[in-house]
């Protein structure tokens, strides 16, 4: 049996670009010169790493991790789970997954977040874990709520969850968000309208997973993350590929 190659050539039709001005953050964030691909050393991409004594058992519940104690956050409760795969739909395991969120009003838990919704006194926004043997991860948390933003007059962003991956070395980083089924601000969201490629886009939607919801409790959503290949997930940190 022909064994697949280790890499695959990007397809950087469907990135997108790096300059979109309806998407005024990218005005002043864009480089102006070709890129560099540089080699990581040995020391990059072997060490420092997360491991299991970093994590809590807590650590991928946001309804518990940073509530007082007999209380909750407020909020649609929900389960986001899914795999951490290659690109030939194999497992990775043992990958440190990290989320931050805005709360169930749409503001996060930053001292630079003026939005007039109010903060939650029982909600953190953030967690992580690490992948099982089959690559699999869930969190708990609540649904996070649009918020309006600086963009253009009137814009807002859809309800969304940032998740970062970590590979085997501390600058190994990917990040994306991710976005929920049936939103109707995703597709007119500025930043998700700068992606060419709408299959890129319901990549990064998380899916409805009446399977997994915990009955009377919490809805879950489904969310896959694929690290290269055709079927990679768009991260906002490597916009050319991965």
């Amino acid at each position: 049996m022909t064994q697949p190659g280790e890499f695959y050539q990007r397809d950087r039709s469907i990135q997108p670009a790096a300059f979109t001005p309806n998407y005024k953050t990218s005005v002043a964030r864009s480089p102006r010169y070709s890129m560099i691909s540089l080699q990581n050393s040995v020391s990059e991409i072997t060490g420092p790493r997360f491991g299991h004594n970093d994590i809590d058992a807590g650590d991928n519940d946001l309804l518990t991790n940073y509530a007082k104690a007999d209380e909750s956050p407020i909020g649609e409760r929900i389960v986001l789970h899914g795999r951490v795969l290659d690109a030939n739909a194999r497992p990775v395991p043992n990958t440190l997954v990290e989320i931050w969120q805005a709360n169930a009003g749409g503001r996060y838990r930053h001292k630079k977040d003026t939005y007039l919704a109010p903060i939650d006194p029982n909600f953190g926004g953030c967690g992580r874990t690490l992948t099982d043997v089959n690559g699999y991860f869930f969190f708990r948390t609540v649904k996070p709520g649009a918020y309006p933003w600086r963009n253009m007059v009137n814009n807002w962003r859809p309800a969304h969850i940032h998740v970062s991956v970590f590979g085997s070395g501390i600058v190994q980083r990917l990040i994306t968000q991710c976005y929920f089924e049936g939103d109707p601000l995703i597709p007119i969201c500025p930043i998700v309208q700068t992606i060419p490629d709408t299959g890129a886009i319901e990549q990064l939607t998380a899916k409805l997973d009446l399977n997994a919801t915990v009955p009377l409790d919490s809805i879950a959503y489904k969310f896959d993350i694929v690290l290269r290949g055709r079927r990679s997930t768009l991260f906002e940190n490597r916009l050319e590929g991965n």
